[in-house]
């Protein structure tokens, strides 16, 4: 590169070519700011959603419920220590109880309001 060379870099830019440049360089940092609030709103949202306590639904313990048209007598579902009720079915006489325990092992317990026990018990997969 010679001087001449150096020396056309260094020419101020005409009116137009700098108005077109401005508005460019505003555009740029508008979408900019955008992009950061956008992408702050994900990550407190995810924050959020990680960082907030598990809903209870049930007690913890031992679990009642109602003889379904039987004399209204209340019955106790055995179920582990500190296992708590996620969801629960209801099917002629038979209950099936979806439990959770503290180490996070998800068990179904099916109990049997006629014979009043607990008629089984599967593992199921972790949520």
């Amino acid at each position: 590169m010679d001087q001449q060379d150096l020396d056309q870099d260094d020419k101020p830019l005409d009116p137009a070519t700098e108005r077109v440049q401005r508005k460019l360089v505003r555009f740029m940092a508008v979408n900019l700011g955008f992009l950061f609030l956008a992408l702050m709103a994900v990550v407190l949202a995810l924050v959020y959603r990680y960082t907030r306590a598990p809903e209870v639904n049930a007690p913890v313990g031992v679990e009642t419920a109602a003889v379904p048209g039987g004399d209204g007598r209340i019955q106790t579902v055995p179920l582990p220590d500190g296992a708590r009720v996620t969801g629960s079915t209801l099917s002629d006489n038979r209950v099936a109880l979806d439990t959770l325990a503290p180490d996070g092992t998800r068990t179904l317990v099916i109990y049997d309001f006629t014979t009043q026990q607990v008629v089984g018990r599967l593992a199921l997969p972790p949520m």
